[in-house]
């Protein structure tokens, strides 16, 4: 049998001397793989008598153990001088831009959106909320608008066959206008709130669908008047729209939840792209007037019917169609686009996350 000792400094020479991993390799199954060296060596030690097993067992281990450790730490040593010898060659420019990954982006109706709660709740407006599922009462009768009304109309309804808590049918709501109600009803006043929301009309083309975006404004409170109403929508419009240069004119008109009722016109020049920008008088040369949206003050019928009393409570109500508001500011010309999911045109007209409007930073910074 081989000496234990001339064994061990003879693999741990070679071991040290080893130049790659697969020489490494190479010697670990030569000391120690199921045909190596020091492998046949341990078998021998069945074959022993109990007390040359006695004396010669030590010698035997302590050579398979320091074997061992040789090649765990040889291997180490050469996987850390792999790696160092990689680092030197490889570098990364951090002054590059980062590769572009695919992203998503908010949708204009949402950013629109977000841009007008920032708005009004620096107005000091609070935001509500109601079903879109709603009773026939809350969306036209409470609205001074019975089931004889011609207004009803003008609404081109979707309705549902179930029979409403309150009479008349469910439907889906043709205006944000019943969450006014409901929180007339639950809050009672003063009220100044924002109903921003889905709306659902049966009418479809460029400039209509069959379910968009509203928002619509209320204030109840002593002592409100026209003026009040003026001043909001002017401080409104120059925020969203980000200039000082604009002038509205209210023309009498007819809702049957408001009395009086105003339509707002907004004065728009024609740029040298031949599109609509919103500033200066509609009455000078090159310029018009451009109907934004509808308002007037709330209908003594409406307030009553919400449980208040209009003798002591007076108010206003607006309502504009956030979509429309998107397309003016960012230039879009067929509403259509908004619902189609289009990957490109969501590249084109949607928002970074990172993009939140703030009155500070500013409303409407696109991605």
């Amino acid at each position: 049998m081989s000496n234990p000792e001339t064994m061990k400094s003879d693999a741990l020479a070679r071991i040290a001397a080893a130049a790659d991993p697969n020489a490494l390799e190479a010697l670990r199954v030569e000391f120690l793989g199921k045909q190596g060296s020091i492998s046949a060596l341990l078998k021998t030690l069945g074959k022993m008598s109990p007390e040359e097993r006695q004396e010669k067992a030590p010698a035997i281990q302590a050579l398979r153990q320091g074997v061992a450790d040789a090649l765990a730490a040889k291997k180490a040593a050469l996987d850390a001088a792999e790696l160092e010898a990689r680092l030197a060659t490889e570098t990364l420019d951090l002054t590059l831009p980062a590769p572009e990954t695919p992203r998503g982006t908010v949708h204009p109706v949402s950013q629109v959106m977000d841009e007008l709660a920032e708005i009004f709740a620096d107005l000091g407006f609070a935001v509500a909320t109601g079903p879109e599922v709603e009773d026939d009462w809350y969306n036209f009768t409470a609205l001074n608008m019975p089931e004889s009304h011609p207004a009803r109309a003008m609404h081109d309804t979707f309705y549902f066959p179930d029979t409403a808590p309150k009479g008349g049918r469910m439907l889906l709501r043709t205006h944000t206008s019943p969450v006014q109600v409901r929180t007339m009803m639950t809050d009672g006043a003063p009220v100044r709130i924002i109903a921003p929301g889905r709306v659902y009309r049966s009418d479809s083309d460029a400039t209509h669908t069959p379910m968009f975006h509203q928002v619509e404004g209320l204030v109840i409170d002593k002592d409100i008047h026209l003026g009040h109403l003026k001043w909001t929508l002017e401080t409104f419009l120059k925020a969203f729209f980000q200039t000082d240069d604009i002038v509205l004119r209210l023309r009498p008109s007819y809702f049957p939840f408001t009395e009086p009722s105003v339509e707002v016109d907004v004065g728009f020049a024609i740029d040298d792209k031949g599109k609509r920008v919103l500033g200066g008088s509609g009455d000078e040369p090159g310029h018009g007037w451009m109907e934004l949206l509808g308002s007037g003050m709330v209908n003594r019928r409406v307030i009553e019917m919400s449980g208040l009393d209009p003798d002591q409570y007076q108010g206003f109500a607006f309502g504009v169609g956030v979509d429309r508001l998107a397309m003016l500011k960012y230039g879009m010309d067929d509403l259509r686009a908004f619902f189609d999911g289009d990957v490109r045109w969501l590249q084109h007209y949607g928002f970074s996350a990172y993009d939140q409007p703030t009155l500070s930073a500013g409303v409407g910074a696109g991605a």
